[in-house]
């Protein structure tokens, strides 16, 4: 198995499906001592900087109280090429580096899933976008949450 030099710097991601959004939040808010950074229709996320997590809520998407997904959110895009090809190598099945737009997220990412099913992305956020719904910008597939 190959290893990269250095851990990327980042944080892990949870993605929760709840069933009352305004519960979860509130729930969460006073768990993590944080507000929401972003809320919006069916979605809204934290950036928590202890422990550092970045927690996803999807309101509307799955069974409540079930995983959605789970990430590592890094600091640029070279770190997310680079943890691809490391999986890759190691003969994990990714969807490769796209450029795409989802969960109110412009990003640069590749997912794989593991053994039982759960999905983990790794990912760089580059801007805001107003949809939720997955667009693909670059020439590869991906896979998006919700």
């Amino acid at each position: 198995m190959t290893t990269l030099a250095a851990p990327p710097t980042g944080r892990l991601q949870l993605a929760l499906n709840v069933g009352d959004l305004e519960a979860a939040i509130a729930f969460y808010t006073k768990l993590f001592g944080t507000e929401p950074a972003k809320v919006r229709d069916g979605y809204a996320s934290f950036a928590i900087a202890e422990p550092p997590l970045k927690l996803v809520l999807f309101a509307g998407v799955g069974e409540p109280g079930t995983l959605n997904h789970l990430g590592v959110e890094v600091a640029d895009a070279a770190q997310v090429s680079a943890a691809e090809q490391r999986l890759a190598a190691d003969g994990l099945d990714t969807t490769g580096v796209a450029e795409t737009e989802c969960c109110y997220a412009a990003k640069t990412e590749t997912w794989v899933t593991d053994p039982d099913g759960a999905r983990w992305e790794w990912y760089v956020k580059s801007g805001d976008v107003e949809h939720t719904e997955n667009v693909v910008v670059g020439d590869r597939g991906a896979t998006c949450c919700g």
